[in-house]
């Protein structure tokens, strides 16, 4: 990764900070997106990486963050497509109109406002590997995460699209899908499950999962470097499985 360009949305926490310090150590300029600029400025601070606050929700702001990454370093060579957000836990007919539409307006919108400014920039170069943010929520149907889920699901199926689309024209689109992770966004999830008592949702979801325990931010980030990689130069369109075997049983 010595000296590629990366760019990083959601990058001031969780999943997408241990990306950027991935990234960094491998010896790759690092762009942070993030719609908070403190907690992002601090994660650029950390690497000697540039900051670009960005709501990916918004198309401005998404031509800005490409637009700030190209004025600076004139290309990009990967993009982790990762900014998300987990909306609340309850049953379909109870969840929020406006949550469900704030979900899909991150999670979908923005992974899809990305690969749409993005691309025309690795296609003028020829090259340049993408990889989305999905989850395991997308390969199947969590009871409560309607929106979440829903998203996720989207996000295979942009990628895909995607893949097909640039396969032979020198760049590849892959997708992540974490499942537990020790995250801010999980800790929220397992809030949102059981308000009154976290730790009984804790001990649910480790229950389903052959491996009893949560995966750590720096374990997806690992498989993102590697399909970020030339490694990676034969895998286009897929959707890697990181959940400790939650989705296999």
């Amino acid at each position: 990764m010595k000296d590629r360009v990366v760019v990083i949305t959601g990058g001031g926490s969780g999943i997408g900070k241990a990306t950027c310090l991935a990234f960094a150590e491998a010896g790759a300029k690092v762009v942070v997106v993030d719609a908070v600029a403190e907690a992002g400025a601090a994660v650029a601070a950390e690497i000697g990486g540039e900051f670009i606050r960005a709501d990916v929700r918004h198309s401005a702001d998404v031509q800005g963050y490409v637009q700030g990454a190209l004025a600076k370093f004139g290309r990009i060579d990967v993009f982790f497509n990762n900014a998300g957000i987990e909306g609340t836990v309850c049953p379909l007919v109870d969840y929020p109109e406006d949550v469900f539409d704030k979900v899909i307006a991150v999670n979908l919108r923005g992974v899809f406002l990305g690969l749409k400014y993005v691309l025309p920039v690795m296609l003028a170069q020829k090259a340049g590997s993408i990889i989305n943010m999905a989850s395991a929520s997308a390969l199947y149907g969590p009871a409560g995460m309607a929106a979440y889920s829903a998203s996720k699901h989207a996000v295979v199926g942009l990628t895909r699209v995607a893949a097909g689309e640039v396969g032979k024209l020198g760049v590849r689109v892959n997708a992540v899908c974490p499942g537990p992770i020790q995250t801010p966004l999980w800790t929220a999830i397992e809030k949102a499950a059981d308000r009154e008592n976290p730790n009984t949702s804790k001990e649910r979801f480790l229950a389903r999962n052959p491996s009893g325990r949560y995966g750590e931010p720096a374990e997806v980030a690992a498989v993102v470097l590697f399909l970020a990689s030339d490694a990676a130069s034969y895998v286009n369109g897929a959707a890697w499985t990181i959940d400790g075997g939650r989705t296999a049983v």
